[in-house]
């Protein structure tokens, strides 16, 4: 795709909301206590980053549980800990198993003692699943979501997969090594693909391939008049081409993550977000979806102690804190906080 005469007002929005969140990334490093940003939807709603890499959850996954020094990094060990993560997808529920548990090895570990101790966090009425996106369970005998996931994740490794993937061609192979397996569809599929991808098991460019998921979908029929008769591939991969002349037609200072330019998991992801801005900032624009509310709102929470951002090593990003704080943004009367996570 080429042609973006069809685009509608969302289209340039798509762009301010990267470079604005970016900007609220870098502002946060510099002074944990904010504010961080003037624009009221951005201020008041929970929105991810403009880099998947960059957001908490995947923060964590790269450093603590594949990167950290005392993991293995042996294939299948790599394969386990990044799947038994991101099935749940909740930091929470790692540190709950782990506190039980010690490490997290699939050589020590008893996938139905894991299962009996997330039986008791669910009586305890704790949440296991992150409400990030919606994980079905596979079918495979259990009476629990929970231990079908935990069935699958065993199958995958008897299957001989994390060898498998290990020897994978291309990020699409590995995705559809993935697909291939009950109740994962394409887009679960491709987000476990890419998690793999930030570790040591497999290592391909992230513009390689891409797979829309519904968000970005509805994101897509925001930015152009004619989104849902497009090839959302394309787009995707139009728009990571073409970012450095929007940002600059719009006069956007864009550094990228430590100079790491937009990939397009991260424009997939953009899409996502801004269908979700757009129906505050553009009501009249309906797109596919029909939703016209923000469900996450933003909850202040206390000044977080400043953590160097680590990225997969091969990415050989140079990460360094900002020195200076950020100018003062001014509160104002009507949104005294003007904070985001």
């Amino acid at each position: 795709m080429t042609d973006f005469d069809s685009a509608t007002a969302v289209f340039d929005s798509y762009w301010k909301f990267a470079a604005e969140r970016l900007g609220i990334y870098y502002r946060r490093l510099a002074d944990p206590d904010g504010p961080w940003t003037l624009d009221p939807i951005i201020a008041a709603h929970r929105f991810t980053n403009s880099y998947r890499a960059a957001d908490r959850v995947s923060q964590f996954l790269i450093r603590e549980v594949q990167y950290r020094e005392d993991r293995s990094q042996a294939p299948m060990e790599v394969f386990f800990r990044t799947l038994l993560f991101k099935i749940f997808n909740r930091i929470e529920t790692w540190h709950g198993l782990e506190r039980e548990l010690g490490p997290l090895s699939w050589q020590s570990c008893d996938l139905n003692r894991i299962s009996d101790i997330l039986d008791r966090e669910i009586s305890r009425g704790s949440r296991i699943y992150s409400a990030a996106y919606i994980i079905p369970s596979p079918s495979l005998g259990h009476k629990r979501k929970h231990a079908n996931h935990l069935a699958l994740l065993a199958r995958m490794i008897d299957d001989g997969l994390p060898g498998r993937l290990a020897r994978a061609s291309s990020l699409r192979a590995v995705y559809e090594m993935i697909l291939a397996y009950p109740g994962l569809g394409p887009f679960l599929a491709f987000q476990y693909a890419i998690d793999l991808n930030y570790s040591t098991l497999i290592d391909f460019d992230e513009s390689d391939f891409v797979v829309a998921g519904p968000g970005a979908l509805d994101g897509i029929s925001k930015c152009f008049y004619d989104g849902a008769k497009l090839d959302a591939t394309a787009v995707i991969h139009a728009m990571t081409d073409r970012q450095d002349r929007e940002f600059a037609r719009l006069g956007l200072d864009f550094k990228g993550l430590f100079g790491r330019r937009l990939q397009p998991i991260d424009c997939q992801n953009l899409f996502c977000e801004i269908s979700k801005y757009a129906r505050l900032a553009h009501p009249e624009i309906a797109g596919i979806s029909g939703r016209t509310r923000i469900k996450q709102q933003y909850r202040t929470k206390l000044p977080e102690a400043i953590v160097t951002p680590f990225f997969p090593p091969k990415w050989k990003l140079v990460v360094r804190l900002p020195e200076t704080k950020p100018p003062n943004i001014e509160r104002t009367t009507s949104d005294p906080q003007l904070r985001l996570l």
